[in-house]
């Protein structure tokens, strides 16, 4: 008798029909984005008075390093054929994403955007890193979501497929989450 994964690690939701969730991932991975994005075009518009947020940008790259170590270590245990490790890692990063981006919001929300004060050769890496971040970041929600779902509907081909894209477009993300943090952190006021 052969076994594979599947039958080793059955899926977590029951099997059935999963048209709802598809639309409720994808309404997901279009909103979530388009949430930001109006943080950013209106700043202030969920204004909570006297909310104290200036200790999120460090909490925010806490957060982006963390996720940073689970993708890297669910990526191991994944290779070693540990898929309860490696689903551990993976949830682990996921919840961290959803911190991630409850304390990116409410930050964006209470506050206007830092300008980068870089001249020269560190302006152009840092905007080049910023754009590239922001880009993919959009990406990466509508990957995560449906990663997860594939996982979690036991349909571990279409997993494996996606995974190979997402993974190190969100490992990237997060990396340079980090380093644009790391960056702009000067000019915080």
């Amino acid at each position: 008798m052969t076994t594979t994964t599947e039958t080793l690690h059955p899926p977590v939701l029951e099997p059935g029909d999963y048209t709802k969730y598809k639309i409720i991932l994808a309404a997901l991975g279009a909103v979530v984005p388009l949430l930001v994005a109006m943080l950013y075009f209106f700043p202030g518009l969920l204004k909570v008075p006297g909310l104290e947020v200036k200790f999120l940008p460090k909490v925010i790259a806490l957060i982006n390093s963390l996720t940073a170590g689970a993708l890297v270590l669910g990526y191991y245990f994944i290779r070693q054929g540990q898929v309860l490790r490696h689903r551990a890692m993976m949830g682990t990063a996921f919840l961290l994403g959803a911190m991630f981006l409850v304390a990116y919001v409410t930050y964006h929300s209470q506050t206007a955007s830092t300008h980068f004060g870089g001249v020269g050769l560190s302006r152009l890496v840092y905007f080049l890193l910023l754009l590239s971040h922001i880009s993919l970041a959009v990406v990466t929600v509508g990957l995560v979501l449906f990663t997860l779902y594939f996982a979690l509907t036991g349909q571990y081909t279409k997993h494996k497929r996606i995974a190979r894209w997402t993974f190190p477009v969100w490992l990237y993300v997060s990396v340079t989450g980090v380093v644009v943090y790391f960056m702009i952190s000067p000019y915080y006021t």
